[in-house]
């Protein structure tokens, strides 16, 4: 990916971000409407985030701090699959159940965490993990924060009568369902089966006629099979309203070939404008292929931020460094931090990269900036 500065202006991104939310609920909104109970909710929520863009804007002109639309948040620390290249397994955040685990906030403080959250006009927290199924306790306490939408982020094996009732009753967690293609790629990523319990828990939520999407990594081996007419017909007959595309991030050794590069990028970002077009009843996002509209990489704060298992504030997924911890400091504190402020101040996210993550590929610089961390010393979280 060519090497762009940051030309757009803060506002300008504000307004840009703000006007794709909008977008995003009003097509939501019409994809639910033969559904009253889910039209309701999606109606609402249309509401709410017009109310939310306001206290971001407050919050810039009072405080002079900006506030990102969403949150990723890692919530859960074990998982029951094995995947390659699963970037939490090789950043130390997953493990297997029953075996040391790194340390997770308790859920009344993920309750608090997005309470300020909402208050501040954040609108949603994608739930990562590990497997987030597997903590049952945080997404009941998270659940009751109705300001908030949050797309829980799992492979689908969990998903039977217990989780089917909790989404029916919750809707403000959309489960998005990760698979890597079609039923080859799935389970030779993630162990024999896998897709079809993920088909089957499509589903039940058809079923039970509950919004969900999916998660799909890019890789140079899938990206067209994945965005072709074909398989997202495939998907929008299993029930998907929702398509996450996620460019593979080679945390793990030997799979650096899997990462697309500029020429793979550049014809995704054609076909997703295609799809976009020719599917009105699908919503269409792709990481990070849709941060070039908005003038480079939006972690950091510029347009969210990671908050790892133990609360740590870091500026994504990918690039595990904090100098602060959002229980102990709050959202404000974080986004005021000096790591992530100096991440935007030395325009290192618009750092010339290959494609998929900017600061995963230059993870030696962003740590020589985070050891050099104005508010002590910087924490690696032992996780690179």
């Amino acid at each position: 990916m060519a090497n762009k500065s940051i030309a757009m202006s803060e506002l300008n991104l504000a307004a840009y971000m703000s006007g794709s939310i909008r977008n995003i609920m009003a097509k939501a909104y019409k994809n639910v409407l033969s559904n009253p109970r889910e039209a309701k909710f999606a109606w609402r929520m249309q509401r709410l985030f017009t109310r939310s863009e306001k206290r971001r804007k407050a919050v810039l002109d009072q405080e002079g701090l900006d506030v990102p639309p969403f949150l990723i948040s890692s919530i859960a620390t074990t998982c029951n699959l094995h995947c390659k290249g699963c970037y939490a397994r090789s950043n130390g955040i997953a493990s297997d159940e029953g075996a040391p685990a790194k340390e997770t906030l308790p859920p009344e403080q993920w309750k608090a965490i997005f309470t300020e959250a909402a208050s501040l006009g954040i609108n949603f927290s994608l739930l990562a993990g590990g497997e987030p199924l597997t903590r049952p306790d945080i997404l009941e306490a998270v659940s009751e924060v109705r300001d908030m939408i949050f797309p829980v982020f799992t492979n689908g094996t969990l998903i039977g009568g217990t989780y089917l009732g909790f989404f029916k009753e919750h809707l403000n967690m959309v489960p998005v369902i990760s698979i890597e293609g079609t039923a080859i790629g799935t389970d030779a990523r993630r162990g024999q089966g896998v897709f079809r319990r993920a088909v089957k828990s499509m589903e039940m939520l058809k079923e039970e006629d509950l919004f969900f999407g999916a998660s799909i990594t890019v890789t140079t081996e899938n990206y067209r099979q994945v965005t072709s007419a074909e398989f997202i017909d495939m998907l929008r007959k299993f029930g998907c309203k929702i398509l996450f595309y996620v460019e593979y991030v080679p945390a793990e050794a030997g799979t650096e070939h899997l990462a697309l590069e500029d020429v793979h990028v550049a014809e995704m970002e054609q076909i997703m404008e295609l799809r976009r077009s020719q599917y009105d009843d699908i919503i269409f996002l792709s990481f990070p292929g849709d941060e070039k509209e908005l003038g480079g990489c939006l972690a950091s704060g510029r347009g969210f931020f990671h908050i790892g298992p133990d609360g740590a504030a870091e500026p994504c997924p990918f690039s595990p460094f904090s100098d602060g911890k959002v229980n102990e400091i709050g959202i404000r504190g974080a986004l005021r931090s000096p790591l992530f402020r100096k991440l935007r101040d030395a325009h290192a996210l618009g750092w010339e990269h290959t494609g998929g993550c900017t600061l995963f590929e230059h993870r030696e610089e962003v740590e020589a900036i985070a050891s050099h961390s104005d508010m002590g010393d910087a924490v690696q979280n032992e996780r690179l």
